[in-house]
């Protein structure tokens, strides 16, 4: 039998291996499972317990054939089997010899092959480059086991000890974790030098790897170390900071940050800024000034209305009551408003209206914007821009300044609570400019809505929309804003309040505000509508009502005074006692008295506080042919008497005047009043007039007033405030007007109780004029015209 077997080799059963390989000398045990193999181990058993352990090629391969499993194996003895549960079986073997397949004999309940043992041979002394190798490959091995961790100390000093070159490279190979075709390829290394130099080539392989698998995992050691240690700290920074009671510290800070951001239903452009701003809280160090500056920033984001509206009150009739009820007359502006509101309820996404109200101090400008947004059920707010200079005033200041803020926009918008507002700019006329820029320009994308949908403020650096706004300007004239601005705004004019509309302001809304502000009820003061009356035309002088309401207030503390010193219950204010509480009258009216003369005539002109009357006159001197202007008379005014002389001496034979008159004798034009200064060309009629009647000796009606521009031809063009001039020769007692025609359409402006008590004539030229203002022959003084 043994005969056989070294002529024809040895038949053994074969078990396939997955995913491992047995070296000689080697002890290992594994499971098994196929039935195959299972009966290959019950024919080993049977025998003399050795089997042939081969590894697959392809580990996935459930039920290998011939060509699925390598050819050289090893040569083992079973040393124990273990029934497991659910019929597996654990064996343990121990590697004795490689040996390689020279047939395959059985291929039916299990495989059974006819292998040639390769037994090494045993050699005393071992040559020096074996040696070496030796050494070599023990070098690596004691590295491979630093590196790893994979063997015990024990399996190196077995190693150390063993003497034989084949054993000793398939010791180190057995406790090397490579793939299977490596170790198959040391397997497979019958000559013993040849086997260390594979075992050494792939050894040194290893150990690279290994090297930089090392770097790499105390980079990434270092890195979790680095944020374990981050987490750490911050724990015990939250914890000492939770003992302080000073909350989360930065962490919950920039948490609820988060929070509030996407619970604020912000912009996308404007949320994504404030969540890059958030994470830059965590990177900033704590304590310093960058970290005040990102959440001052963050502030402001979240403090802005981006999605809060007012919902508005469009019916007309509630807002007609509230317009009425807090303003007396500013009638283009209540129906203006009105419009808007019933535009509102047909185009619902309409943009907000830009008007600028322009008109003379204290007639209520400002008061109506409030009113307006009372009316339409909004949030109100008011920018002062009287002597603002700076454009950061508007458009803010950017970030990288210390102390920097939104302009004054963004920061109005904040104080409104809604992106609706009614936005009053007060006094736009009264903005101007120096080296730190043109605050009017910044004005320019504010009041343009094709613009300022998407405001951008130099401190938020991301749009507001301000399209919903409703902007109100006030300005008490037009001149001085930049003519682009002012192309952006619906101007309305609002003229000064006649006396009436000042009686009826006084009593409906001055006084009643005026007792309540004293402490007195309606019951401790009888003034009559008369007393009113005399306070407005000798104690006050103005378009506007602020000086009648300072009036009221001064007879109020006198009043308050009375009650409470000489426990009256009622005071009574008359005419004839109003001196007592106001002094003596401080401004007088002329009233038309006296008979016609030769050389004065009633002008009219236009001031800030309303309409006065000018009483012109003209006196002629022997002399030279002088042209004596004075009265603080402006170059406009000048001008206009250099026309009408001019206009005098191309008319000499039509109006009976000497040719000469012009060489012979000195005209001195004066305005009364000299230390008011007056301009304009609107006194150009009244002047020619009086030259004509002074020259020729005529007399001038005292009953008329006139305004008009002249031209060198007599024509007469057009001037503004017709109805403040009207009101004041009104006033004056003046009965006949005369007017440019071209003014005919603001007569309609002028109240109907005026217009039904005085006569308007309207007139294209100077000789109209003449026919109307200067006395006819015969003509008595008590004639009327």
């Amino acid at each position: 039998m043994e005969d056989n077997r070294k002529n024809s080799g040895m038949i053994l059963p074969l078990l396939p291996l997955r995913g491992i390989s047995v070296f000689p000398y080697m002890v290992l045990h594994f499971d098994v499972g196929r039935d195959k193999s299972i009966n290959a181990l019950e024919e080993a058993m049977v025998k003399d317990q050795l089997i042939f352990l081969v590894s697959q090629k392809d580990p996935s391969v459930d039920h290998p054939g011939p060509d699925d499993f390598y050819s050289v194996g090893t040569i083992t003895r079973i040393k124990q089997l273990l029934k497991l549960p659910g019929d597996a079986i654990r064996v343990m073997v121990e590697g004795v010899a490689r040996g390689k397949i020279v047939d395959l004999t059985k291929d039916d309940e299990f495989f059974e092959v006819r292998i040639e043992e390769l037994k090494e041979e045993e050699k005393k002394e071992t040559d020096s480059e074996t040696e070496a190798l030796m050494r070599s490959v023990f070098g690596f091995f004691e590295e491979y086991i630093k590196l790893t961790n994979r063997a015990t100390v024990e399996t190196l000093v077995t190693v150390s000890n063993i003497e034989e070159p084949g054993r000793f490279a398939d010791v180190v190979a057995s406790n090397l974790r490579l793939n299977i075709a490596k170790k198959q390829s040391i397997l497979e290394a019958f000559d013993t030098r040849k086997r260390l130099e594979r075992l050494h080539s792939i050894l040194a392989r290893e150990l690279d790897i290994l090297r930089i698998e090392k770097k790499i995992n105390l980079r990434v050691k270092r890195q979790i170390d680095k944020v374990q240690k981050e987490y750490y700290l911050k724990e015990q920074m939250k914890a000492i900071q939770k003992e302080l009671g000073e909350g989360d510290g930065i962490s919950g800070e920039v948490e609820e940050y988060r929070k509030k951001i996407k619970k604020a239903g912000l912009p996308e452009e404007v949320k994504e800024k404030a969540l890059n701003e958030t994470e830059r809280l965590l990177k900033v160090a704590p304590g310093s000034a960058e970290m005040g500056v990102i959440r001052g920033y963050l502030d402001w984001i979240l403090d802005l209305p981006w999605n809060t509206s007012t919902e508005d009150n469009l019916e007309l009739k509630h807002a007609r009551e509230i317009l009425e009820e807090d303003h007396y007359g500013l009638k283009k502006v209540k129906e203006r408003i009105l419009e808007y509101l019933a535009i509102r309820q047909l185009a619902r996404d309409m943009k907000g209206p830009i008007l600028c109200l322009v008109g003379p101090p204290g007639v209520g400008k400002t008061s109506i914007g409030r009113s307006i947004a009372r009316a339409m059920n909004r949030n109100f707010v008011r920018m002062s821009l009287g002597g603002v200079r700076d454009e950061a005033e508007i458009r803010g200041h950017r970030r990288t300044y210390v102390g920097a803020i939104p302009g004054r926009i963004i920061y109005s918008m904040k104080q409104a609570g809604s992106n609706n507002p009614v936005f009053l700019l007060d006094e736009i006329d009264k903005m101007s400019n120096d080296f730190r820029g043109d605050p009017a320009s910044a004005m320019l994308e504010v009041l343009d809505a094709e613009q300022n949908f998407a405001f951008r403020d130099h401190y938020l650096e991301v749009p507001f929309d301000l399209s919903r706004v409703m902007f109100i300007t006030t300005a008490n004239t037009t001149g001085t804003i930049p003519r682009a601005l002012l192309d952006r705004m619906e101007v309305i004019h609002i003229s000064g309040y006649t006396e009436e509309e000042k009686l009826n302001i006084g009593i409906r809304y001055l006084l009643p505000k005026q007792l309540k502000e004293h402490g007195l009820t309606p019951g401790n003061i009888s003034i009559s509508h008369d007393t009113i009356r005399d306070v407005i035309n000798y104690y006050t002088r103005e378009a506007g009502v602020r000086n009648l309401e300072r009036r009221i207030a001064d007879i109020c503390r006198k009043v308050a005074k009375q009650v409470v010193e000489d426990n009256k219950t009622r005071v009574r204010i008359t005419r004839g006692n109003l001196n007592k509480y106001l002094g003596i009258r401080k401004y007088r009216y002329e009233k038309v008295k006296g008979k016609h003369e030769v050389g004065i005539v009633n002008g009219l002109a236009w001031t800030p506080a309303g309409g006065d009357t000018l009483s012109i006159e003209v006196t002629v001197m022997q002399g030279e042919g002088k042209l004596v202007l004075t009265g603080q008379m402006g170059d406009v005014m000048k001008e206009s008497a250099r026309a009408g002389m001019s206009y005098v001496r191309s008319r000499t034979a039509e109006l009976g005047i000497d040719p000469q008159f012009h060489e012979k004798m000195d005209i001195h034009i004066h305005i009364p009043e000299g230390a008011i200064p007056k301009d304009g060309p609107s006194a150009g009629i009244s002047m020619t007039t009086a030259v004509i009647s002074a020259v020729s000796g005529r007399r001038v009606r005292k009953d008329v007033a006139m305004t008009g521009e002249i031209t060198l031809r007599g024509r007469v063009l057009p001037v503004g405030g017709i109805k403040e001039k009207v009101l004041a020769a009104r006033r004056a007692g003046i009965s006949k007007v005369l007017l440019p025609a071209e003014n005919e359409k603001d007569l309609e402006e002028i109240p109907g109780n005026v217009k039904r008590k005085m006569e308007f004539v309207l007139v294209e030229h100077m000789d109209e004029v003449l026919e109307h203002a200067l006395v006819k022959d015969g003509e008595n003084e008590d004639n009327k015209s």
